[in-house]
């Protein structure tokens, strides 16, 4: 909220300006915090008592929880459906209360922890009960964050779609229909894994080029792919559609994700359908979903549709000047097993910015209803891998090592066509607004593990 957003907290990590959860972000997650420390290695200890997620919002260095301040009679006020929901393990719930309702508690929860003029005489009673309820970040262990049916991942970013195109055809990397509507696939919801969850590595069918057969095992070109995911906040029923002028209003918050990609079993299963058993082992998504409001000083124009590209058909086209894309920068890091021996600080393998998309989320909604298909609360719509034009902001490995023929050079001595076991890929993002401290979207992390 625009009133609000220079505004600083009495929580003082949020006022640091590296901390990256100012008071204006609020992004929200589902963690639990043990209460005492249990041993959990089959050492005679009591087992691990099965805690039930609770939701919080990130400020600073620690996590209020919503359950909490539930419970503590903070939120009074708020319509009881609203109340309920910040009690729920997930954020569908939330979700499912419509745009006013996360507008209210926003409100709410910035009125809670904004900083006040000692002459306004704040309820010191109340600061005291809203700092019990929170949990240093350090110590919270996260959960998926939404409870998601449906996963769709588009191929919205031109530049991407491009270098991989050129990779198999040079002669014309983009498919013919690119400029006119927003490509995705159905991904696989059941896989999804919260940021942290170790990945295993593949086994699948694929077939060298120099071979006359296929054959049957662990993927040796595992890859990575830098995206975002945008959360459906409001369905809509089968058979309907929604509008290009109301679909924004219909996504809930952004969240970083990472489409883990057997770039082997994918090249060779993907004719004629596409993407199948070479995505659908894992994709990580992170703990942290910031929601819309709290992006809005970071909207912008999107940057990737040229002038000489075709118009998009009018039930695709957003009014000129349309703020539908986000400032957002987002990197991807790398860690090796050697590496972290060695002590060596993770490698950025890239940089791009979510402004760089060629399809909006509110088009990819849009065109994804079009059919009359019917999306649901907490629905996943991927960008895919965002990539940028210039050299080190490709978002993935197949791309910045040209198919494995360019390895990567890492300080540890070694070299990367594609990940290996032990290695450790951590993707972040943030952004920063004039007269605004920087925010960050958190981490999606994963390790890879030995195929099993």
């Amino acid at each position: 909220m625009p009133q609000a957003s220079g505004a600083t907290s009495w929580v003082g990590t949020a006022n640091e300006p590296g901390n990256g959860f100012p008071l204006h972000w609020l992004p929200y997650c589902a963690f639990t915090a043990a209460t005492k420390d249990v041993p959990t290695d089959g050492s005679g200890g009591e087992p691990e008592p099965q805690i039930q997620a609770h939701l919080g919002v990130g400020i600073g260095s620690f996590i209020l929880d919503l359950h909490g301040l539930q419970q503590s009679g903070l939120l009074g006020d708020l319509p009881e459906e609203v109340q309920a929901a910040c009690c729920a393990p997930r954020l569908n719930a939330l979700m499912g209360c419509g745009p006013a309702a996360w507008a209210g508690l926003r409100a709410r929860l910035m009125d809670l922890l904004r900083r006040v003029e000692p002459s306004l005489r704040r309820d010191t009673g109340r600061q005291r009960m809203v700092a019990s309820l929170m949990v240093p970040r350090r110590q919270a262990k996260f959960q998926k964050p939404v409870y998601t049916e449906n996963y769709t991942d588009f191929y919205a970013s031109m530049h991407h779609a491009t270098h991989v195109g050129r990779l198999f055809r040079p002669d014309r990397p983009l498919p013919p229909n690119y400029p006119w509507l927003p490509i995705g696939y159905h991904g696989r919801a059941s896989s999804l894994v919260v940021s942290g969850t170790p990945v295993r590595r593949p086994y699948g069918q694929y077939k060298a080029a120099a071979e006359g057969a296929p054959v049957f095992g662990a993927s040796g070109r595992l890859d990575y792919e830098l995206e975002v995911a945008a959360y459906v906040g409001v369905g809509n029923p089968l058979g309907t559609r929604v509008s290009i002028e109301e679909a924004s209003l219909r996504l809930f918050g952004l969240s970083l994700l990472n489409d883990w990609s057997a770039r082997d079993i994918q090249s060779w299963e993907y004719h004629p359908l596409g993407p199948f058993l070479g995505k659908s082992f894992a994709t990580s998504v992170s703990p942290w979903v910031v929601p819309m409001e709290a992006l809005a000083p970071y909207r912008t124009r999107l940057k990737g549709r040229c002038a000489s590209d075709p118009v998009p058909l009018a039930y695709l086209a957003e009014p000129e000047g349309a703020r539908s894309g986000f400032d957002l920068t987002l990197e991807a890091y790398l860690s090796t097993a050697r590496m972290r021996e060695q002590g060596l600080a993770p490698v950025r393998l890239s940089r791009s910015n979510l402004r760089d998309l060629y399809w909006s989320f509110a088009q990819m909604l849009t065109h994804h209803t079009s059919n009359g298909c019917n999306l649901k609360i907490g629905d996943i719509l991927a960008s895919g891998t965002v990539s940028g034009g210039e050299l080190g902001a490709q978002g993935c490995l197949l791309e910045i090592t040209q198919g494995g023929e360019m390895p990567v050079s890492l300080p540890s001595g070694e070299r990367r066509r594609f990940l290996e076991d032990g290695d450790e890929v951590s993707l972040h993002g943030y952004a920063e607004g004039e007269g605004l401290a920087r925010v960050c979207l958190g981490e999606c992390r994963g390790r890879i593990l030995a195929a099993g």
